[in-house]
């Protein structure tokens, strides 16, 4: 993966051939690996840049790049360069599929990257409350798509349907058989991308926010889940379909209503789909899994640091988000294919990095070999033997 990634990013190096040191292939395999292993800022690798084991991961046998080198580095990505690794990251998705899907369900979703200081394309969001960007994340299960850094002054939604159309085509040109559906909650409840969903054989599930119109539909339901849980003092869940337009619709979509009432009152939800199973089914088995996306999202941001995007320059800012991200993708990777019938299948970033990569050792090097000496008092010892088995399998 870091190869592929190399490659293109090579092709955007501007430098003077004559006095390049470090390839941008080079300090990509640097970054990404520091970051697997949990070193987010660039002032880690003045002590990194002498690491054997991080030497031998990146394919050096002398000292790696300097702090001042790879903050050159990052700010030396050009908006083109994110564009074409975005375009990889879809190959990468694509690639892990021995064959072709039945269905794709893609989730997207907004967060918050906190930011410091005057950077480019710096605002206040007053949902969030401070000063960040507003990065968009597609997934398919576990696995990502896209990382697009966004600024926060403009609807969370904006770039979603250009991006979903980007994806339908290409995954299309793959898979022609395939039935997508786009997943969101209801930030993404957006007439332009259902009627472009309907018009192009896409499916969608979206959570669509109340108002007092869809209350008065619901109503029915509401008063008998109140009075279910006010008898038996459990909480109490029904479910029913109905038509329903906004005003800026041309047209009716199908509306599932959840009524919910429990000790803290009632918790009602809606959601809008052109999908045809039943609707408590809908909701319970297909919308809520949804949630999940936002493990993967903290797993990024808390596990990989992809909120560390504290450079000046924007495009510097989604290039880290990348780095981040390819690192991500390694994981995954490797949870999929090497750890796959472990105790680590499921594992988080965290756990494989804390059980499984940074762990003590004694590593020694000559001209021809590379040493590492782990204690006999290691407990994933057998683990760790049959991972690299898997691993040298697979070269």
């Amino acid at each position: 993966l870091t190869r592929r990634v190399g490659e293109i990013l090579n092709k955007f190096d501007d430098r003077q051939p004559g006095k390049i040191q470090h390839s941008f292939s080079d300090m990509l395999r640097q970054r990404v690996y520091a970051l697997i292993a949990g070193y987010e800022d660039l002032n880690d690798h003045k002590e990194l840049r002498s690491d054997l084991i991080l030497q031998s991961a990146t394919g050096r046998d002398e000292e790696l790049a300097s702090p001042s080198t790879l903050c050159r580095f990052e700010n030396n990505i050009t908006h083109d360069a994110c564009v074409e690794l975005c375009q990889l990251f879809i190959e990468f998705f694509i690639e892990s599929f021995d064959k072709a899907p039945k269905e794709l369900i893609l989730d997207f979703d907004a967060t918050d990257d906190r930011i410091h200081g005057k950077q480019e394309g710096y605002f206040f969001h007053g949902y969030y409350d401070h000063y960040c960007f507003l990065p968009l994340y597609v997934f398919c299960g576990k696995k990502l798509l896209v990382p697009y850094l966004r600024p926060s002054n403009i609807d969370g939604a904006k770039h979603s349907l250009a991006i979903l159309s980007l994806l339908v085509e290409r995954l299309r040109q793959q898979w022609p058989e395939v039935q997508i559906i786009f997943r969101g909650d209801s930030g993404f409840c957006r007439r332009k991308l259902m009627t472009w969903c309907e018009n192009n054989d896409v499916k969608y599930i979206i959570g669509l926010a109340g108002n007092s119109r869809l209350k008065e539909l619901s109503a029915d339901i509401q008063e008998e889940a109140e009075k279910i849980y006010n008898a038996s003092l459990e909480k109490s869940k029904l479910f029913t379909e109905f038509q329903y337009a906004a005003k800026t619709w041309h047209r009716e979509r199908r509306v599932v209503a959840k009524a919910e009432h429990n000790s803290l009152g009632p918790n009602n939800r809606y959601i809008i789909t052109n999908l045809e199973q039943e609707g408590q089914y809908l909701y319970e088995e297909i919308y809520c899994a949804r949630g999940d996306m936002e493990n993967r999202i903290k797993e990024k941001q808390l596990y990989l640091f992809a909120d560390r995007t504290s450079c000046h320059l924007f495009d510097a800012n989604q290039f880290r988000l990348l780095l981040s991200s390819l690192a991500y993708i390694i994981l995954e990777q490797l949870r999929d294919m090497i750890l796959c019938g472990t105790e680590f299948a499921k594992a988080s970033c965290a756990s494989i990095r804390l059980y499984l990569i940074k762990i003590g050792a004694v590593v020694r090097r000559n001209t021809r070999k590379i040493y590492v000496a782990l204690s006999n008092a290691y407990p994933y010892k057998e683990l760790l033997e049959l991972i690299a088995a898997k691993i040298f399998a697979i070269q």
